[in-house]
C-alpha cells in the first residue's frame, strides 16, 4: 500500500464489512495495530467506525469493541439496525451504514489527501468516483483472495488502489478471539454472531 507522510489521510471503516471479509480470512483485526499502522505512515486525521447496533437489547455483544474503539483514537458512528425472522424462521439483522458513509466522506474530502475506504460493497463505487473528482486520492482495502471475493468489481476498478486484506494480516491481523495468545490490551474481538449479516458486497 502506498502511504505518504505528508497526506492528510482519514479511514473510513464499514464495520460489518470489514469483520466478514476478515472472518472469511480467517483472522480478527486488531485495531490497535491497525491504528498505529496509520500513525506511522501517514498524517492521519480520522479514524472513523460505522456500525449498526440493536438498540432493543440489554446488552449487545459488540458494544465492548465500540466502548474500546471509542477510548483509543477511533470516531465510532452508530445507529439502530433492524431485527426481522426470514421466511425460513431464521432470524436476520439488518443495518446498512452507507449513507452515514458517503455524507461523512463528501464532507471531509476536501480537506483530505488520502481515503481509506475497508469495505467491498460495490455501492460505493459512485462515491469513491465523487471523491476523485474532488482531488481526493482513494485506496480500497477488502479481498479477492475468497471465492465468491468479498469486493465489487466495479469498486476494485474505480479505486485509485485496491489493496486486499489478506496482505496486511501480518501487520493488523491476530488469531480469532477466543485464543490465549491475544493480548488484554487490545481492542475486544467482535462478537461472533449475526454480526455478519449487516455486511454487502
Amino acid at each position: 500500500m502506498r502511504l505518504y507522510k505528508d497526506e492528510r489521510t482519514a479511514l473510513f471503516i464499514d464495520g460489518s464489512n470489514l469483520y466478514a471479509t476478515a472472518k472469511a480470512l480467517g483472522f480478527d483485526i486488531d485495531y490497535k495495530n491497525m491504528l498505529k499502522m496509520f500513525e506511522d505512515g501517514t498524517r492521519l486525521t480520522r479514524a472513523i467506525y460505522y456500525t449498526a447496533l440493536l438498540d432493543d437489547a440489554d446488552y449487545s455483544p459488540i458494544r465492548p469493541l465500540i466502548d474500546w474503539l471509542d477510548y483509543n483514537g477511533f470516531m465510532v458512528v452508530t445507529k439502530p439496525a433492524k431485527e426481522f425472522t426470514d421466511a425460513t424462521g431464521r432470524r436476520k439483522v439488518k443495518g446498512n451504514m452507507d449513507i452515514e458513509i458517503a455524507v461523512d466522506i463528501m464532507q471531509l474530502c476536501t480537506s483530505l489527501d488520502h481515503i481509506i475506504l475497508f469495505s467491498g460493497d460495490g455501492d460505493f463505487r459512485s462515491l469513491v468516483e465523487a471523491a476523485q473528482s474532488k482531488g481526493c486520492r482513494v485506496t480500497v482495502i477488502s479481498s479477492m483472495a475468497i471465492r465468491p471475493p468479498m469486493i465489487a468489481d466495479e469498486l476494485r476498478r474505480q479505486a485509485d488502489e485496491f489493496v486486499d486484506l489478506k496482505s496486511l494480516q501480518a501487520k493488523i491481523g491476530r488469531t480469532p478471539s477466543g485464543n490465549k495468545d491475544n493480548h488484554r490490551d487490545n481492542a475486544p474481538a467482535q462478537p461472533n454472531d449475526d454480526f455478519e449479516e449487516f455486511a454487502e458486497i
